[in-house]
């Protein structure tokens, strides 16, 4: 069901640090590398993302896996048709590792969900 989840820290080397640390046990390593935000996972593909932000407090992003690009366009209409708010209209997105079709909203209490296809 989850495809990858993103998280927001305020103390960018202190968090990196203790994920670095906390997830090698499990076989995950820092596979994408930017300024202010990293992803971690198995061979080339992030499952958990981390960011640099001013406002940590922000809620978590969260992508669902969907089966087709029509799933991800129906998921992008029904959730604005809920009240969701437009975060990005469904198109082919790059990850810093791959692409993959995907469109988000911000829900009413401002977590981003995104649905993801990954061909």
């Amino acid at each position: 069901m989850i495809d990858h989840v993103g998280i927001s820290v305020a103390n960018y080397e202190r968090a990196r640090a203790f994920y670095e640390a906390a997830l090698a046990p499990l076989g995950y390593t820092v596979v994408v590398d930017r300024e202010g935000q990293i992803g971690f996972g198995r061979g080339e593909r992030a499952y958990l993302w981390m960011s640099q932000t001013a406002n940590p407090t922000r809620p978590v992003h969260i992508a669902i896996a969907a089966r087709s690009r029509e799933e991800v366009h129906a998921f992008h209409r029904a959730a604005l048709a809920a009240g969701a708010e437009d975060e990005g209209a469904p198109a082919v997105r790059y990850d810093g590792v791959s692409e993959y079709f995907g469109a988000s909203v911000r829900d009413g209490e401002d977590r981003k969900i995104e649905a993801v296809y990954r061909s």
